[in-house]
C-alpha cells in the first residue's frame, strides 16, 4: 500500500508540473503535496483532541508516513543518534514519522543487500522494476547520499556528480525527458562514480593525491599541456608541502592563505603549469587543501 501510494504521488506530482510553464510554478507542483501534508499536519495538532480529529488520526499517519519518504531532509533532522547510522548503513530517506525511518527502498521493494557500492545487480534491479517513479525517487536518494558522503574530500567531484545529478532531475522536472530516460542518466551516473571511487588502485595514486590530481587537471586544456605524468607529479608534492604548512586555523586567516598561495604558485611555476590557468587551479587547490586539513592534525591518520 505504501508503495503504491508514493509511486501514485510521483507520477501526479510530475502530471502537475507539465501543466506549468513557469519554472516556479513548476517548482511548487513538485512541494504541492508535501505543502499541504504539512498544512494538514499544523492544522490536525490544532485539534487533536476533539474526536473529529481523533477520527483521522490514523488518515493523517499514512499521509505524513508518504510525505516523510518523499520530503528530502538533512540528515539528523529530529533523528536519534541510534536511527542517523541506521538510515545511513541503508542509505534510506532521512526522514521520520514518530519513531520509525520511512525506508523508500523497502517501500519500493528493493532487497538486493549489496547497495552501498552501487553494485550492477541493484542498478539492474532497479531498472527493472514496474514503479519507475519510486525507482528514480530511490535511487536519487541513494546517488545524493553517495555523492555527499563518498567524494567529502575532492571539491571537484562533488562539483561535477552533484551538477550532473541537479540537471538530470530537473529537465526531469521539466519534463524534457522521460521517468526512463532520467533513470538511464542517473544509472550511468552512478557507474561513473563507483569509477571514480576505484581510481586509486588503478593508478596508484592515494585519495589525496587524486584529489589535487583533480583540482589541476579540471581545466582540460591544462590537462592536454602538461600530461596525466606530470600533473601526478605536481599533486604528490601540492599534497606533502600543503600538509606540512598548513597550521590548525589557516583557513581563518588570510595571511596564512596568502602564504599558502605563494607556496601554491610556486610549485605550479615550477613545473610550467600554464600561468593563464594558474589562479584558478590555486583557489580550487586551496579549496581542496581546506576540506582535507583536518585530517592532517594530530590524531588523524594520514591516507
Amino acid at each position: 500500500m505504501m508503495a503504491g501510494a508514493i509511486e501514485w504521488i510521483l507520477d501526479k506530482q510530475q502530471q502537475w508540473a507539465a501543466a506549468e510553464q513557469a519554472p516556479e510554478a513548476k517548482k511548487q507542483a513538485q512541494r504541492r503535496f508535501a505543502d499541504g501534508v504539512l498544512g494538514l499536519s499544523k492544522a490536525f495538532a490544532l485539534a487533536a483532541s476533539s474526536d473529529a480529529a481523533r477520527g483521522i488520526r490514523e488518515d493523517v499517519g499514512f499521509f505524513q508516513a508518504i510525505r516523510a519518504a518523499l520530503v528530502k531532509t538533512a540528515g539528523g533532522s529530529g533523528t536519534s543518534q541510534q536511527d542517523r547510522e541506521l538510515a545511513i548503513q541503508q542509505i534510506v530517506s532521512r526522514a521520520v514519522v514518530s519513531t520509525e525511518i520511512v525506508d523508500i527502498l523497502a517501500a519500493a521493494g528493493i532487497q538486493t543487500p549489496d547497495i552501498s557500492i552501487l553494485s550492477d545487480e541493484f542498478l539492474l534491479e532497479l531498472q527493472q522494476m514496474e514503479k519507475k517513479h519510486l525507482g528514480l525517487e530511490a535511487l536519487r536518494k541513494l546517488l545524493n547520499d553517495s555523492i555527499r558522503s563518498r567524494t567529502r574530500t575532492n571539491v571537484v567531484e562533488i562539483r561535477a556528480f552533484t551538477e550532473r545529478l541537479q540537471d538530470a532531475i530537473a529537465r526531469y522536472h521539466a519534463n524534457a525527458i522521460t521517468t526512463a530516460e532520467v533513470l538511464q542518466e542517473l544509472i550511468k551516473l552512478a557507474k561513473d562514480l563507483r569509477a571514480a571511487r576505484e581510481r586509486g588502485e588503478a593508478t596508484g595514486m592515494t585519495l589525496e593525491e587524486i584529489a589535487f590530481y583533480d583540482a589541476l587537471a579540471e581545466n582540460e586544456s591544462a590537462q592536454q599541456v602538461m600530461g596525466d605524468d606530470t600533473l601526478r607529479v605536481i599533486a604528490h608534492e601540492l599534497l606533502v608541502s600543503l600538509r606540512e604548512n598548513v597550521a590548525v586555523d589557516w583557513a581563518h586567516r588570510e595571511s596564512a592563505r596568502a602564504r599558502l598561495r605563494v607556496l601554491v604558485k610556486r610549485i605550479l611555476r615550477k613545473y610550467g603549469y600554464p600561468p593563464d590557468l594558474q589562479d584558478a587551479a590555486v583557489q580550487t587547490v586551496l579549496q581542496q587543501a581546506e576540506r582535507l586539513s583536518a585530517s592532517w592534525q594530530p590524531g588523524h591518520s594520514r591516507a
